[in-house]
């Protein structure tokens, strides 16, 4: 990965940034808190290559079972794009991550690292090629956003902890966790994803599916393939929104649906069936629920639903400052005009402030942690 550093910050002063940072909570010990923790794999098939045969696509798993554990139904936590497992484990600052936040509640959980990244075997020989983020998109995404190249609330932005510019410590931790993200399809990583969390689940029985960003699709994915083995779905800031990227504000359809059946890339079940997504006819409201927020394209007509996400209660979680706020609110729409029952929290209504895109690793992770455990608490037994 190309380094965007001030030049007088040479490699033996990058290094030194690196060891600086904190001790990541995780590595500090939880050995009064976890009773038992392992890892296991899941999914993946079996290609010849060379006169042998190959696993590709599997997927990595790790869990830990709370020494006291009150809640019947474990967590699933499958990272976004470009990101792994760790940053449920630790934040780059140094502090406990959701993983012992959630196990501190009483849930056992389980960490994935997607098919194709992290300790997930990646083949670029038959997975195709990966690429990987700069230390500017990091920057403009995540870490630092600016407002003129960004969506207006990431002017709100408090909560990264650090300067969240390339050569201070936290950012250059956060940096070095990032991952080559596998460019393929997005139907077709869909369809490799989904199967190994469908896997998953039938490995361990019925869980609460919590996603971030691109793993959003997931979510969506499994509790339609196993409704009756997802107990909730949490979806922090996910892909969206419903068919169309944010961008362009003319209100004229686009020649291409970028999520073609709505909230995900590969297919869905829909009442009544479609043969095709594009026979979901759509359209874009006339005006956005409020100022600095998208209007939406919803179902237009008499919608179709998802009836196996109707039995799924759904929790979409968007921050202050994040750019998926003026859009996120689309999503929500979209599956309560499917008839899935969604609560849809906007942190700034908690009085969580200042919060963007990676608000699992900000300053104030553990009150937002605390907001999912309180949902949870009263949704998923």
């Amino acid at each position: 990965m190309t380094v965007f550093m001030p030049r007088l910050i040479g490699a033996a002063l990058a290094s030194a940034l690196l060891l600086a940072a904190p001790v990541p909570a995780e590595a500090k010990g939880t050995s009064t808190l976890v009773a038992e923790r392992g890892n296991f794999y899941v999914g993946g098939r079996d290609v010849e290559r060379d006169s042998s045969i190959v696993r590709i696509q599997s997927m990595f798993v790790e869990y830990m079972i709370p020494a006291r554990r009150t809640r019947k139904t474990p967590i699933v936590l499958v990272h976004g794009n470009y990101q792994s497992g760790a940053g449920f484990l630790s934040t780059p600052d140094g502090r406990s991550g959701w993983a012992e936040r959630f196990l501190r509640a009483g849930y056992a959980v389980y960490i994935v690292d997607q098919p194709m990244r992290g300790r997930s075997p990646y083949h670029p020989e038959t997975d195709g090629p990966a690429s990987v983020m700069t230390a500017a998109q990091l920057e403009r995404l995540f870490t630092a956003p600016d407002p003129a190249t960004s969506a207006p609330q990431t002017k709100l932005h408090t909560q990264w902890p650090g300067t969240g510019r390339a050569g201070d410590p936290v950012f250059e931790q956060f940096r070095a966790s990032q991952q080559p993200s596998v460019q393929g399809p997005a139907d077709k990583i869909d369809a490799i994803v989904r199967s190994a969390v469908n896997d998953l689940l039938h490995k361990i029985g019925p869980a609460v599916v919590l996603t971030h960003s691109r793993a959003g699709t997931f979510g969506w994915e499994a509790a339609d393939d196993a409704p009756e083995l997802v107990k909730a779905v949490i979806a922090i800031e996910p892909n969206g929104p419903p068919f169309f990227n944010p961008d362009g504000a003319d209100g004229k359809e686009p020649a291409t649906r970028a999520r073609p059946w709505g909230v995900t890339y590969d297919h869905m079940t829909f009442d009544p069936p479609v043969a095709s997504p594009d026979e979901i006819r759509i359209e874009r409201e006339k005006k956005a629920d409020g100022p600095d927020l998208l209007p939406c394209w919803l179902q237009k007509d008499t919608p179709r639903t998802l009836p196996h996400l109707a039995k799924v209660p759904v929790l979409i979680v968007v921050g202050e400052a994040s750019y998926h706020a003026p859009y996120d609110h689309c999503t929500a729409r979209f599956l309560k005009q499917a008839g899935v029952p969604v609560t849809f929290m906007r942190l700034e209504d908690k009085g969580i402030r200042g919060n963007g895109h990676m608000m699992m690793l900000e300053r104030n992770s553990d009150a937002i942690a605390d907001q999912l455990v309180g949902w949870l608490n009263k949704t998923a037994h």
